[in-house]
């Protein structure tokens, strides 16, 4: 973490622990923030995109896609503590949803990845995920299909538009395009005040008093709107030490801090995006917690020392339910036919 990430924290850990109302909530923007100015976006390059993110040809078997583990025709995550990789291989963390990940400054659990374009490459060179060996085999891979030719050359141009460069980047644009704003939260900062319970209410100010927006600010509830484009705003977790650090396995990982000797006490980690949390369980990076209602009375005494009363917790998880939003119906693309094959591919 850099200098300016590390004052970012500290600034919003002092607010928290003396203000607890200093966050401004702030609605979902309707339309994701700009992309980088290398990459503009296209209805064509959108396509484009979609297909790759669908196709299990990026996968060295053929098996997985990026849809795989991130499936965007539901909650944007596979639903399951960790994913299965080729082979059946296994990682040690949870596959963190791809709705709304445009709002993020960094990306993966750890913030390594400084964009979305450079997100998109890792897991398909990732040996426990989708396998590729380097980037040329993946290039090659997708060279090979004339449907994809085409397509890039059109997206694209140049003398050789099929790139690593290029995969990724139409990648990301349709993933730029994965926002669920308007949900009730939304309205209700909006100025429809009846969209929300007074049980939601209740546990939003819960949500205030309590520090969690400490770290869970900005519209999309992870880190300040104004975090430079690549910087993770990151925390420390657990701050506290409690029964949940054997319970729930939460310092085998310790994230940014994983390797360093001496071992800290405990991990940092980017703040994730509580966006559409009541449907992305189970939680944490280790995906150890399978229930929302577990989930908050775990992070209020890991992070807070606050155990909390059952009505807390079912105020805390009334509120967070409000922050589900509106999602669009993604169709998986007809695939370019097959090379070999000729066949077509959903």
């Amino acid at each position: 973490m850099n200098t300016k990430s590390h004052a970012l924290c500290i600034a919003a850990l002092l607010v928290g622990l003396t203000a607890p109302a200093f966050a401004a909530f702030e609605p979902l923007p309707l339309q994701p923030p700009p992309a980088p100015p290398d990459n503009p976006p296209t209805a064509a390059k959108t396509a484009l995109g979609k297909q790759l993110f669908f196709d299990p040809r990026l996968s060295v078997d053929n098996t997985l896609s990026c849809n795989s583990c991130h499936d965007v025709t539901g909650n944007g995550t596979e639903s399951s503590s960790v994913s299965t990789g080729v082979g059946g291989q296994h990682g040690s963390r949870s596959a963190p949803t791809v709705w709304n990940a445009a709002f993020l400054s960094a990306m993966f659990w750890d913030g390594r990845a400084k964009s979305l374009e450079e997100q998109a490459q890792g897991p398909i060179l990732n040996p426990i995920e989708m396998g590729m060996p380097h980037k040329e085999a993946t290039v090659e891979r997708i060279r090979s299909i004339p449907g994809y030719r085409k397509q890039f050359a059109e997206v694209f141009g140049g003398t050789e538009p099929v790139t690593m460069t290029n995969i990724a980047k139409a990648i990301a644009t349709y993933e730029r395009t994965l926002i669920t704003p308007n949900g009730l939260f939304d309205q209700y900062l909006r100025g429809d005040k009846s969209a929300m319970s007074d049980e939601a209410l209740a546990g939003m100010h819960e949500f205030e008093n309590l520090g969690c927006v400490r770290c869970h600010t900005g519209p999309a509830f992870a880190g300040p709107r104004n975090m430079p484009r690549g910087d993770a705003f990151v925390e420390w977790f657990p701050a506290f030490s409690s029964r949940y650090d054997k319970e729930f396995h939460l310092k085998d990982d310790l994230g940014i801090n994983q390797g360093m000797l001496p071992r800290p006490h405990a991990g940092r980690w980017r703040v994730p995006s509580l966006r559409n949390v009541a449907l992305t369980a189970p939680y944490f990076h280790n995906g150890s917690v399978k229930t929302l209602n577990q989930a908050v009375r775990v992070m209020a005494k890991v992070q807070r020392n606050i155990e909390l009363t059952d009505e807390q917790a079912a105020r805390l998880v009334a509120f967070l339910t409000t922050l589900t939003g509106q999602f669009t119906v993604q169709n998986p693309p007809e695939l370019p036919p097959d090379p070999d094959t000729g066949e077509k591919t959903k």
